[in-house]
């Protein structure tokens, strides 16, 4: 059994359900259930057997022993963050209390569980903690990816807590021999995500006929990475890394935020059923950019690419389809996270 934390939000939920697809092992799935985890994002796996929610706060060191005790998992994958630029710009006390303490509290449990764990067992655990490239700060254009082994500049509240928390998982490795591996992947799409993020609210405005809202003059660069793509990058290393390492995933997908509408709006434009709506209509509303907005992201996966083979799989222009028809055949999902938008502090 493997325990995944974070497990209801967007990546954590599309890892259990590939997981349970690509692999014959049980998943426990631990979720606090804020405002991002959503029960709805795991609810095809209510009757499955390999499967178990558990609600429950990472900072529950308490309720994290029972958990880990009772049902024994060979290996933890830790998703369980606050990860909003914005919220991090306007209240960043969560961002710390989540992803620096919260991810401490769970690392010294975990750890507590590893060292009491017989020889064999012991020696095959793993702790993969996943992170982000917003860790490395911003890049000029031109500039090179992201490497593993940049120095961390990061620019937000929330970049600064997932560094903070990087650097946590570290210590642990190096000063408690804990096994970790660390990721630090690119920007993620694909169903499930909450619609704060660029691509779901750009998607929702426009079948609902409204602007998408977007910074500054939209010209800064992420690079996309499928969440698929991303989960069977998780599953490799999870399985086949060395203790202590850490990995960059990337999409190998840059895009300025501007071209993103664009794409995302003529796809939708080519759809029969909304063509009259999105017709001549102007996509985008300029607004002030954010503090601190890093310009671009753009990760070197080379590291991963030449151990083990992995490379994303999905190119850009169909994932964003596949992702859109995700989005026009749930409803009642949309129905389910609007209602979650408006009472979100």
């Amino acid at each position: 059994m493997i325990l995944v934390t974070g497990a209801a939000g967007f990546i954590g939920s599309n890892f259990v359900h590939s997981w349970l697809k690509e692999c014959q092992e049980d998943v426990l799935s631990y979720d606090s259930l804020t405002y991002a985890g959503n029960l709805k994002n795991l609810s095809s796996l209510e009757n499955n057997k390999n499967h178990l929610f558990i609600e429950g706060d990472i900072s529950d060191t308490k309720k994290l022993s029972k958990v880990l005790l009772e049902h024994k998992p060979r290996a933890i994958i830790n998703f369980a963050a606050e990860t909003h630029v914005d919220r991090s710009i306007k209240d960043p006390r969560i961002f710390f209390e989540t992803n620096v303490m919260g991810t401490y509290n769970l690392l010294q449990t975990s750890c507590f569980y590893w060292k009491n764990l017989d020889v064999d067992k012991k020696k095959n655990f793993r702790f993969l903690h996943i992170s982000t490239d917003e860790v490395f700060g911003s890049l000029e254009l031109g500039e090179d990816s992201f490497k593993e082994t940049d120095q961390y500049r990061p620019n937000s509240p929330y970049s600064a807590s997932k560094a903070s928390s990087d650097h946590i998982v570290r210590s642990f490795f190096r000063t408690f021999n804990f096994p970790v591996i660390t990721s630090n992947c690119s920007n993620n799409y694909g169903p499930y995500q909450f619609p704060e993020k660029l691509i779901p609210l750009a998607i929702l405005n426009l079948i609902s006929g409204k602007k998408v809202p977007i910074y500054g003059d939209g010209k800064q660069i992420r690079d996309w990475l499928h969440v698929l793509d991303h989960c069977e990058a998780l599953r490799i290393i999870l399985e086949n890394s060395k203790k202590g390492e850490v990995y960059n995933i990337g999409g190998n997908n840059e895009m300025k935020n501007i071209e993103v509408i664009e794409l995302i709006g003529n796809i939708l434009k080519s759809k029969e059923s909304l063509n009259k709506q999105l017709n001549n209509q102007d996509l985008i509303s300029f607004v002030d950019d954010r503090p601190g907005h890093d310009l671009r992201y753009s990760v070197n996966s080379e590291k991963i690419n030449f151990n083990f083979g992995w490379e994303p799989k999905r190119l850009f222009e169909k994932g964003i389809e596949e992702t859109i028809d995700w989005y026009l055949d749930n409803p009642e999902w949309i129905n389910s996270v609007k209602k979650k938008v408006n009472s979100s502090p």
